[in-house]
């Protein structure tokens, strides 16, 4: 019986007994077979779209979070001493983290004694014209989103600078969920197959709520899924890809064009027709999410389907394929699809899908 290999981006192969596996590399990107003793990154064509100058070094520091977004300085967190006196509704507590789009803070909204946390974005936005305008377009379009696995937008707002020649800043007031992400969970332990059945349905229930409001997340990894203590599910980071990106007016940070998101979870064409992306481009990257769940592995080059690597119904195989097609139509259409058809292969509902992590 011959074992069933899929290749990255939804291609199948299979392989007999005394066949010959290649041991050529493919593009983590497109899937495009790289010659052998190639280094495990884009292939040159992918690079030039990505305008990776140094593809190796990036991967080094994460190679699984590798972003697309480049930076030309180094973002440096604002000292929350410095920050407290501009924002004086709001008590800082402390940072949390920052990366490429900015800087979270844990904080305190005096008036309503309710923890919140405060996103800091990136200053280096502000050096395109037309971000003060998108922010706000953007911003309120995100506030409008009430779901229960959505992390709620409560305020958003812009300080001005307070030395001449600084960008203001602009950030976002947001729900605080105490807990984890996915990526956070998956490190201190492996996720049982049953846990991550559990937190894919809440995940689609959020995505097609957001996709009939007319809003596509473009970033969707483990990073961006938190799980409260009481094992509530919820995304964070709707839009942000699309607010620090490049829209078909607006002009990129570095002032080239960028793809926005997160490489390996970034479906095909958000590379290829970035202008074209549509909410389609969540569902695959909602796939890679799943696969990676499933197996604690990325879908890259010539995969095994997740019943050759977990003991998981071969049924979910099939889920897996079509949510990583490499055409936006061969894909499932709607997220609420997918959670249909995770019900169906494991015969629960949504209510008996709850995770129990135990990471209080």
């Amino acid at each position: 019986m011959p074992s069933r290999c899929f290749s990255l981006r939804g291609r199948e192969t299979t392989s007999g007994k005394g066949s010959v596996m290649s041991t050529s590399r493919n593009c983590p990107v497109c899937g495009t077979a790289l010659s052998e003793g190639a280094p495990e990154a884009p292939c040159p064509v992918c690079l030039m779209k990505l305008g990776l100058e140094s593809w190796s070094s990036r991967a080094a520091v994460d190679p699984v979070n590798t972003p697309t977004e480049l930076a030309t300085g180094r973002f440096v967190a604002p000292e929350i001493d410095a920050l407290q006196p501009r924002m004086p509704q709001l008590e800082l507590l402390e940072l949390l983290g920052k990366g490429g789009m900015g800087a979270v803070y844990k904080a305190r909204q005096t008036a309503l004694d309710r923890l919140v946390a405060v996103k800091i974005i990136n200053p280096r936005a502000a050096a395109d014209p037309n971000f003060a305008e998108r922010f706000s377009r953007e911003a309120r379009s995100l506030a409008r989103l009430n779901h229960p696995h959505i992390d709620t937008v409560h305020d958003f707002g812009e300080l001005p600078p307070t030395e001449p020649g600084e960008p203001p800043l602009f950030y976002f007031v947001m729900e605080y969920v105490e807990g984890a992400n996915l990526r956070e969970l998956m490190k201190s332990r492996r996720l049982e197959p049953s846990q991550a059945l559990a937190v894919v349905p809440a995940i689609c229930d959020a995505l097609q709520y957001a996709h009939d409001e007319g809003v596509v997340h473009r970033d969707i990894k483990p990073e961006n899924i938190l799980v409260d203590r009481k094992g509530r599910v919820k995304i964070a980071d709707f839009g942000l890809a699309k607010l620090l990106g490049r829209g078909t007016q607006d002009v990129a940070l570095t002032g080239a064009y960028q793809a926005m998101g997160t490489l390996h979870y970034m479906a095909p064409e958000q590379f290829e027709r970035p202008l074209e992306v549509d909410h389609r481009a969540d569902i695959y990257s909602l796939g890679v999410t799943l696969y990676e769940l499933l197996t604690g592995e990325l879908p890259l080059g010539r995969f095994a389907p997740p019943s050759q690597k977990v003991q998981v119904d071969v049924r979910l195989d099939e889920v897996v394929l079509k949510t990583l097609e490499r055409e936006p139509g061969r894909r499932y259409q709607r997220a609420s699809d997918v959670k249909t058809e995770l019900e169906t292969i494991s015969g629960m509902s949504t209510a008996a899908f709850r995770p129990q992590f135990g990471h209080e």
